[in-house]
């Protein structure tokens, strides 16, 4: 090169180049003209694809080369004749120019045509691909283009969102990435179904008919949420390959025929009595519910609320006000007041039963164990009902559970079930609580139970006391886990349960789902699953009508947004003296500001990003100020790891409060040291990734160490490789037989999330609790760093879909160097190539250091290809390349 200058660009970014050349010749104009000339090309460069898109229209990269190429060389010549000149302003003259091409061109332009080229490349032709799979009905294909997409959406898709202007960004999402995301929602379905029949064909073919039984009797429960044939038309030859293939099996899955649709005007009487005037048509009941969730202490709403609830129960007097769960952990307001202020307001709105959720246990391990919750428990003025959950063994819960039935429930106590009469009619409520609740929270005495047995028996006890109408108040989450539990299973498992009024899985049904079928896939009565999302943002309302034999023939329902409503006079007053002393808290800044955003996403329809099953810029910030902490403590810490479900907020752009450390570290969590085998530490994150692409609260964000999986294989081998940085700071591969110690908290190092490899080095003296609470740590770390901006580094790679993972490194001709769109090149080592009979290098891997030797005789381009390590240019004998398309986590040096 002619100018072999060595520059660090930031880890993270995709590295762009400033080095294009063009033949455009120098002018003889004065300094200030050549300035005002390339902050003019700056500008028009942005303009070239802002303008066409606030009229609707994209620019093609095509477009915009010439304008960015310009743009780039009159920045350069317009920086070095400032350079040279004896200008006194020139150090401001110089800001100012790379102020306004950071803006204009580093983060406009550039990565604006990377986006373009991205959707161009990669996304236009999946979907085309798509469109001729299904007009040609192969299914095979299409599963492979859906396992495509949805690795393009997970991994690759974040490019749409890297350049300024929103306008363009806007469109850019509508026409490209809306569209990939309602495909890959529409096909989730069928391939999974699609799937499993092939594998159960297979196992047929093999004589393992009990295998094949079993796999197909997991597609039953979702059979119901095929798309119609009307929407997706190739659903026919899947139902033919279902029934074909259970036909070979000896079973039937009885393809479900839609339930009458609901009545588009729900009854207008609540719990049956219309306002007053009877609610009964004929010899039907009308019954109309309200029902929370998962509000997590949110408390700033809550007069909101309580207008909501007045406002529903204005029109239906007898409404039965619900809550599944999860009222404790997630604000300030809890780590304050312990759940104290959240009955206050719950008895204000006058609710009627509760179920507990998994963070109700959350106090257990701390020093004063269940005494909050029961002190929750003794102050509400309903009952709290829990069919499956055992309170025998826990001192502080002693006195307040009852195990029978209750007709005449009492205030502030706990039942396996109640019977409340809403106009005449007995209407029977039991509980359910996740029995993951043992892995994710801290119950310590109280143990859980088979919540099928539990519910079986429950519905058994109301119909001796003829009861023929039951709600099961379930915090085991709508589609959560089946290895533990969750509501589409109970529907389907256990007969006589009308309404399922559900929690823990935060999911946002606006529509009440109906399940008519059960897990053999015969039609049953219907039972009606509603979910009200979650933080207290919505008011859950259903209205159904049950016909005189219990079965409900009419449904309806919605949810309200609380945040529309108009605060409730009473309970503002009531809130002050709360909220006041939370602002305190609130305010107080910890000296350090946030350059951005940093968000705790999670996923929610089409966007699978999220802080339990990806890489997160706070993650990273987090677990970084575990890994300096913990390090004061015993220098030998490699790695420090946090699990996601443990970061429960996000913190906005600006000057960071104490606040917002605590809502985002909001349990109490210590900081521990752990030592573990390279093997157990591989095993650990096995366990991290067993859920993944799907959300996993034990999701392991990771400080001082690179992970790579493939959610593709088997859980239990997906992990492919970890390296962690040595004492030189090189990252390193890690060694199975060789000890460790590594940070994290005291949760996760006993166990917690399901960690069974960690609670056994626990169990075996390996774990040091060092004591330090978790919030206080970061925010010291926060205060350390003032300006924060963390990045996502690379540090959690998932290459699923990928193709090669076990290329070795070293001298690779550049002939065999590219994969494929389809099937990327995963090199695990350094790797040297030689430009001097190569165009272009592309869609590849390098996880190491990449070195480009040679002369390249033609321009260089560079497509889908990502170094993690340093990429090293000074060996080329020629700067006749350009860096677009180029993903760099190291340095480049030029």
């Amino acid at each position: 090169m002619n100018n072999k200058m060595k520059k660090s660009v930031i880890a993270a970014v995709l590295v762009t180049s400033m080095l294009a050349s063009t033949n455009v010749g120098h002018t003889k104009n004065s300094l200030q003209s050549m300035v005002d000339q390339a902050r003019k090309d700056m500008k028009d460069a942005a303009y070239a694809y802002v303008i066409p898109a606030q009229n609707n229209k994209i620019a093609t990269s095509t477009d915009l080369y010439p304008v960015l190429n310009t743009a780039k060389l009159n920045y350069q010549k317009a920086r070095s004749a400032i350079q040279k000149s004896n200008a006194t302003n020139k150090d401001a003259m110089l800001r100012d120019l790379d102020v306004l091409y950071e803006e204009r061109i580093t983060k406009g332009i550039i990565p604006y045509i990377d986006a373009y080229n991205y959707t161009d490349k990669y996304l236009n032709p999946i979907m085309a691909d798509i469109k001729r799979a299904e007009t040609a009905k192969d299914w095979e294909k299409i599963e492979a283009l859906y396992h495509k997409l949805s690795v393009q959406l997970k991994n690759r898709t974040v490019i749409l969102y890297r350049f300024s202007g929103k306008a363009a960004r806007d469109l850019l999402l509508e026409q490209y990435k809306e569209p990939a995301n309602q495909k890959r929602d529409q096909l989730m379905v069928p391939i999974t179904i699609y799937m499993k029949v092939k594998e159960a064909d297979k196992l047929l073919g093999a004589g393992k008919k009990e295998e094949a039984i079993k796999v197909l009797e997991s597609i039953k429960p979702l059979i119901n949420r095929l798309p119609p044939s009307s929407t997706f038309p190739m659903v026919k030859e899947l139902i033919d390959k279902v029934t074909e293939v259970s036909k070979k099996a000896g079973i039937d899955i009885i393809i479900p025929t839609p339930m009458p649709t609901p009545n588009p005007n729900p009854p207008s009487s609540g719990g049956g009595n219309g306002g007053g005037s009877g609610g009964n048509t004929g010899s039907n009941f009308k019954l109309s519910i309200m029902h929370t969730n998962d509000t997590h202490a949110q408390l700033d709403n809550v007069a909101k609320r309580v207008t909501a609830v007045k406002d529903f129960r204005k029109e239906k007097p007898s409404a039965l006000l619900i809550d599944a769960g999860d009222v404790f952990s997630g604000t300030l307001y809890f780590n304050e007041f312990k759940g104290q202020a959240d009955v206050e307001f719950m008895n204000l709105m006058k609710y009627d039963v509760m179920t507990l959720g998994n963070h109700e246990f959350d106090l257990g391990s701390s020093s004063d164990g269940h005494k909050a919750l029961a002190e929750f428990i003794q102050k509400s003025n309903f009952p709290i009902v829990s069919s499956n959950v055992d309170f025998s063994k826990e001192v502080d819960l002693k006195g307040l559970f009852n195990v029978k039935v209750a007709n005449s429930a009492k205030n502030g106590q706990i039942y396996s079930g109640i019977i409340k009469v809403v106009n005449g009619q007995k209407i029977g409520l039991f509980g359910l609580t996740t029995e993951e609740t043992k892995d994710i929270s801290s119950p310590v005495d109280v143990t859980f139970n088979d919540y099928i047995e539990a519910a079986e028996k429950m519905v058994a006890e109301f119909k001796k006391q003829g009861v023929n109408k039951v709600i099961a108040v379930s915090h085991l989450g709508y589609d959560d886990n089946p290895a533990y539990d969750n509501d589409l299973e109970l529907a389907a498992r256990v007969a006589g349960i009308d309404i399922i009024v559900g929690g823990h899985s935060h999911t946002k049904l606006e529509n009440p789902v109906v399940i008519n079928k059960d897990n053999s896939g015969k039609p049953k009565e219907p039972t009606v699953i509603v979910q009200a999302y979650q933080y207290s943002e919505f008011l859950g309302t259903l209205d159904v009508e049950f016909d005189k034999n219990g079965k409900i023939v009419k449904n309806a329902g919605k949810l309200i947004s609380i945040n529309d409503k108009k605060e409730d006079a009473e309970a503002a007053e009531l809130l002050k003296k709360y909220a006041g002393k939370i602002k305190e808290i609130k305010e107080e800044e910890t000296g350090a500001t946030a350059v951005k955003i940093l968000e705790n996403p999670r996923a929610s329809g089409s966007n699978l990003n999220s802080v339990r099953s990806n890489e997160t810029p706070l993650g990273n910030l987090i677990t970084d100020g575990m890994l300096n902490k913990a390090r004061v403590y015993n220098k030998d810490v490699i790695m420090a790891f946090q699990n996601g479900g443990g970061i429960r907020s996000a913190i906005n752009q600006g000057p960071i409060t104490v606040g917002e450390v605590i809502s985002v570290l909001p349990f109490g969590n210590t900081l521990a040291t752990m030592k573990l085998s390279g093997a157990e530490i591989k095993a650990a994150f096995e366990i991290s990734f067993k859920e993944s692409p799907k959300e996993n609260g034990g999701f392991l964000h990771v400080s001082g160490a690179k992970v790579v999986y493939d959610s593709s294989k088997p859980v239990g081998k997906r992990v492919v490789s970890i390296e962690y940085k040595n004492a030189t700071n090189d990252y390193v591969p890690l060694e199975n037989e060789q000890e460790y110690m590594i940070a994290t908290n005291a949760f996760t190092a006993k166990g917690g999330d399901g960690y069974d490899v960690l609670k056994k080095a626990y169990e075996q003296g390996r774990v040091t609790d060092l004591g330090l609470s978790d919030w206080e740590n970061f925010r010291e770390h926060l205060a350390a760093l003032k300006n924060v901006d963390p990045q996502v580094e690379g540090r959690i790679l998932d290459i699923a879909g990928q193709g090669e993972t076990d290329i070795p490194g070293g001298d690779i001709p550049a002939a065999d160097f590219s994969g494929t769109p389809e099937k990327l090149k995963v090199y695990n080592g350094d790797v040297t190539v030689s430009l001097s009979d190569v165009s272009k290098l592309e869609n590849a891997v390098v996880k190491g250091n990449l070195t480009l030797v040679g002369s390249p005789s033609t321009s260089v381009s560079f497509s889908n290809l990502t170094v993690e390590g340093n990429a090293d240019f000074t060996g080329l004998d020629s700067d006749n390349y350009e860096l677009v398309g180029l993903t760099i986590l190291g340095n480049i040096i030029l």
